[in-house]
């Protein structure tokens, strides 16, 4: 009799544990930080590393150094033709200066005293010919050389009106819109010339360094890796089956490869648009299903020392 109510005993037993509720489903991933590649701006050597791969640095820190002659050169072009450019606008903003202006009357001048002396010589040449003791095309020759003197009188004339009216404003727009793009060339090569001196946009810590003294990136080659944010986040792949039931904020545990306890996450989001199972999720009937990615961020103060990619698993915190 004792040996029967074992039995029944041990048949309840079982029956209860086979109609308990099944155990949650584990969400597989990877763990990742949140990322910054910072791109080479010119293909220039790299001069020097002030940091190394593991290194925590703050924002705005130097990094690594790249060589800067070839801009310094760019540069030193620019200022120069900035500088042009303003004693351009200043010379027509001012006017002309008196020696110019005294240059001007004397070439009126010394204009004025060749027609007069042209003039004579033609009319010599016109009563000569009158009385046909000169051929005609020494007449000719001496009208040319009076007209010519007139055309030199009439420029000069134009030359000292221009210095003395001043300059056109027309002519200072335009000199100030030259100066305006020559500023405009001269600063943007002065901020290409800035980030040949990598600094950290945030704080955070080095991943990768792939180049080292002396190799040349190509632009916009990555030349630092930093890995930031407060904490890592385990990046799971969510069936669509359990996908209605996610809310943000919802706490789960973690368990990294490697770590030997679960790890607090709460739920930071979970995309909108599906994608194909992963190959590490690859597991029963979910092979051939779409699945949702969600990022858990991690809470435990520990997880600020995790590498990125360790394989991970998370279940909904009970």
């Amino acid at each position: 009799m004792r040996l029967d109510h074992l039995l029944i005993a041990s048949a309840v037993c079982v029956g209860l544990a086979g109609c308990g509720s099944k155990a949650d489903p584990v969400l597989l991933g990877t763990l990742e930080w949140d990322r910054i590649a910072l791109p080479a701006e010119a293909s220039e050597p790299v001069l020097t590393l002030a940091v190394k791969e593991g290194d925590q640095v703050g924002a705005g820190q130097l990094l690594l150094t790249l060589d800067g002659r070839r801009m310094d050169a760019k540069l030193a072009q620019a200022q120069a033709q900035v500088a042009q450019q303003q004693a351009q606008l200043a010379e027509l903003v001012h006017g002309a200066r008196s020696e110019q202006l005294d240059a001007a009357r004397a070439a009126l001048a010394s204009a004025q005293a060749g027609r007069i002396e042209a003039d004579k010589q033609f009319r010599r040449q016109a009563d000569l010919a009158a009385k046909q003791l000169v051929a005609r095309a020494t007449l000719d020759t001496a009208r040319a050389t009076r007209d010519r003197a007139d055309a030199q009188v009439a420029t000069a004339e134009a030359q000292l009106r221009e210095l003395t009216h001043g300059t056109r404003v027309e002519q200072v727009e335009q000199a100030e819109a030259a100066l305006a793009a020559a500023k405009s060339a001269r600063d943007e090569i002065q901020l290409n010339r800035s980030k040949l001196d990598v600094r950290a946009p945030r704080a955070g810590r080095i991943d990768a360094l792939p180049f080292k003294p002396g190799d040349q990136p190509p632009i916009n080659a990555s030349v630092a890796s930093l890995l930031v944010g407060d904490a890592p986040y385990a990046r799971v792949f969510v069936p669509a089956s359990q996908r209605a039931g996610l809310r943000d904020g919802e706490k789960f545990l973690v368990r990294a490869k490697g770590i030997d306890h679960d790890l607090a996450a709460h739920l930071r989001s979970v995309a909108s648009e599906p994608a194909f199972t992963p190959y590490y999720a690859l597991t029963g009937d979910d092979a051939s299903r779409l699945v949702y990615r969600a990022e858990l961020v991690i809470d435990a103060i520990d997880g600020k020392t995790l590498p990125a990619g360790l394989p991970v698993e998370a279940r909904p915190a009970q």
